[in-house]
């Protein structure tokens, strides 16, 4: 599945770069086991994003919800993260964050130029629970900053495919958020499953996806939302599969996390893409899957 990326749209000259990659990270360690993870080490997802608010002009900005970098000035979100302010102004994005308090020297800090919530998404059922933050400046990649790969159609998933989600939520319901930025692997759990009457009865649509174990032991919490489901294949290349959405509180058995599928938003996200990085060096066509419903996991 390789990521096609794009220069700026009058040179009409097509490249292929790198994505999804870990500079920062030895792939061939064993991989670990928010709920139930630990900390994750530095670098270690360098697409992840903390999306931060400000409440009123002068106060301090803090952490709402997790993102994904995309490309250079792009990061994919959750819809209901936007909940808390519409204006971008009162937005900003921090790209290569370890201690969601601490910044380190590669630490990029972006103002957000615009929001873009996808026209369909619910509230009720959170359905096409999907937004993009466009910054206000384009990132310089490093080896702690660098954009997740977006697959061309969904790829096959099974309770052995290698993911993981991240982010600074909290680590039991309820619970304060994560100073550390957290890793989790989850397990992938098919849909007929999900969607039993002593699960979510049916609620789980086909553009949302389960991840997480059946009886709670590693699930996404309040203050995830928005951050990748990030799985890779044959080759250790990362591909964004979901984004964190929602569920029934954090870590309860046969409620798992619930997360939007990117692939099913394709079109909608090149749509945006060319519409709004027609400046940027380098671009990339992208895709995602997710899903929602109930409790979203956004911090309030």
């Amino acid at each position: 599945m390789p990521a096609v990326y794009y220069t700026e749209i009058p040179v009409q000259l097509f490249l292929f770069l790198e994505c999804g990659r870990r500079p920062l990270v030895d792939e061939t360690a064993e991989g670990s086991r928010i709920i139930g993870g630990h900390d994750a080490q530095l670098g270690a997802w360098p697409w992840q994003v903390s999306l931060q608010a400000q409440p009123a002009p002068g106060e301090p900005f803090y952490h709402i919800c997790g993102g994904s970098l995309i490309n250079s000035n792009l990061v994919l979100t959750a819809a209901h993260c936007i909940k808390v302010n519409m204006s971008p102004e009162s937005w900003r994005a921090v790209i290569g964050l370890h201690h969601l308090y601490k910044p380190h020297s590669r630490t990029v800090i972006q103002k957000v130029s615009t929001i873009t919530i996808h026209s369909d998404f619910e509230w009720g059922t959170f359905e096409n629970d999907v937004a993009l933050f466009q910054l206000a400046k384009s990132v310089k990649y490093n080896a702690y900053i660098q954009p997740i790969c977006l697959p061309d159609t969904s790829p096959p998933l099974s309770h052995e495919t290698s993911c993981y989600i991240s982010g600074w939520g909290s680590t039991y319901e309820n619970g304060k958020a994560e100073h550390i930025l957290q890793e989790a692997q989850v397990n992938i759990i098919p849909q007929q499953i999900c969607n039993k009457f002593d699960w979510y009865a049916g609620a789980v649509s086909l553009n949302m996806l389960c991840a997480g174990t059946a009886n709670g032991s590693v699930d996404s919490c309040q203050g995830d939302s928005g951050g990748p489901l990030m799985c890779s294949f044959l080759d250790d290349t990362y591909y964004l599969i979901g984004i964190t959405s929602s569920g029934v509180g954090c870590g309860r058995p046969q409620l798992p996390g619930i997360y939007i599928r990117a692939a099913n938003y394709r079109s909608w996200i090149d749509s945006h893409v060319f519409d709004k990085t027609t400046t940027v060096s380098i671009q990339f066509v992208l895709i995602f899957s997710t899903a929602g419903w109930v409790t979203f996991h956004l911090i309030l």
